[in-house]
């Protein structure tokens, strides 16, 4: 009778399921993203949102339909134009600050469908 036993493997099993194209776990695989957004009905909304981020108010722009490169573009210029500072997560864009006029006026130049949601 052996004394050891497995403390610890890296091995597949339903919990370490591995990608088919790196070889990584599945939740550290970096090589496929999910998009975690809603479907999109071809309307671009504009909201805002504190939450999470200790009372600081960001503008999220959701609905583009552009994704990768165009969609990182988009967002240098749009925050450019607020003067201010941003990311894209999940494909929805996040422009810090209320600049929701500022943002709706720039996005009615190159979409046909932009809304402000929210309050």
């Amino acid at each position: 009778m052996s004394t050891s036993r497995l403390v610890y493997s890296t091995a597949g099993g339903p919990t370490g399921q591995s990608c088919p194209k790196c070889g990584k776990q599945l939740r550290k695989c970096k090589c496929v993203t999910p998009m975690n957004t809603a479907p999109s009905d071809g309307i671009i909304r504009i909201s805002r949102e504190t939450k999470g981020r200790k009372g600081k108010g960001v503008c999220l722009i959701s609905g583009v339909p552009l994704t990768g490169e165009a969609l990182t573009t988009l967002a240098k210029a749009l925050k450019a134009q607020c003067g201010t500072g941003g990311t894209v997560k999940n494909g929805i864009i996040e422009i810090q600050g209320d600049h929701r006029d500022t943002l709706k006026a720039a996005l009615e130049k190159q979409f046909d469908k932009v809304k402000l949601a929210g309050g």
